[in-house]
């Protein structure tokens, strides 16, 4: 019978197509289904996780290509589902608790800071009262700041901060969260995007644009950067600290030299990255995977 996965996603687009391709050439079908599809049911004698295509049976594996938004009790919810297919034997790539660690940018940054990897100053909090005062103490000696969405991806919603009535106002329930703007140097504002795979470094590439926001999907150039000068070690540093079996790295590099890691991204997109370098990134990936799957069915056996 031909070992069946699913692939979570709500839009396959390229990166489902690409992926589901390459597991079916290595005799894998791989399904495409959203969180928000799938259920709990406690009745009878199943796993009590109910994923729509798979009847009372479970994958062999999940890859995990997107969590939906919505309320707390939503996401919640979700995240649920991949902590019990981890803990019923599924194994899951990238765990449930990778991506609580990288969605969240203010646990992303104190597992850095944990684990000894340098990232820019970085400032958290509930009360504007706060944070206007650290914003002002930061503008006082010289430099500014780029407030982020604290769940948030793609370059959507970034500000910069320059001033203390840049920070605005507080919606209902808001997190503030603040990272130093680090200076690239002269000519277009640039940072890195690293992918590492089972804790190795496979491909780089850097990110330039005339505007401060360099996320490709905000219209920055990408080009393909070698692997030297401390930039795979601290990109695979960055990986081992939220315990991420692949990753997406964003770094920058400071006016010292020093590369500082800005974000993990613990369900990367890699469509840029792979054309920029060349690197079949696609099975990488899916082999890091498949070797995953193959230990489960090995221990099943």
């Amino acid at each position: 019978m031909t070992p069946r996965l699913v692939i979570f996603t709500d839009e396959p687009g390229w990166h489902g197509r690409e992926l589901r391709r390459w597991f079916g050439e290595r005799g894998f079908a791989a399904e495409f289904v959203s969180l928000t599809a799938c259920h709990v049911d406690l009745a009878g004698g199943g796993p009590g996780l109910v994923i729509p295509g798979f009847d009372a049976a479970l994958p062999v594996g999940a890859f995990v290509r997107g969590v939906p938004g919505g309320s707390l009790e939503a996401i919640t919810l979700r995240l649920d589902y991949l902590h019990l297919l981890e803990a019923l034997g599924c194994p899951v790539f990238n765990s449930g608790r990778v991506i609580e660690r990288t969605v969240d940018k203010a646990m992303t940054s104190l597992l850095l800071r944990h684990h000894g990897v340098p990232t820019p100053e970085t400032f958290v909090s509930e009360s504007l009262a706060a944070a206007r005062d650290y914003v002002a103490g930061v503008l006082a000696r010289g430099d500014s700041l780029v407030k982020k969405p604290l769940f948030g991806s793609q370059g959507k919603g970034l500000r910069r901060i320059q001033r203390v009535e840049d920070l605005g106002y507080l919606l209902p329930g808001e997190v503030i969260y603040l990272q130093q703007f680090v200076h690239t140097g002269d000519g277009p504002f640039r940072d890195c995007r690293v992918m590492v795979v089972d804790g190795r470094a496979i491909a780089a590439m850097e990110r330039y644009s005339h505007h401060w926001i360099t996320n490709r999907a905000q219209g920055a150039a990408c080009r393909s950067i070698p692997l030297q000068d401390g930039l795979a070690q601290r990109a695979e540093a960055a990986a081992a600290a939220v315990g991420a079996s692949y990753a997406g790295v964003d770094l920058l590099r400071d006016p010292a030299g020093q590369w500082l890691v800005t974000e993990v991204n613990g369900i990367p997109a890699w469509q840029g990255l792979q054309r920029a370098t060349g690197v079949d990134v696609t099975a990488l990936l899916g082999a890091a995977c498949v070797a995953r799957l193959e230990g489960g069915l090995a221990a099943l056996a």
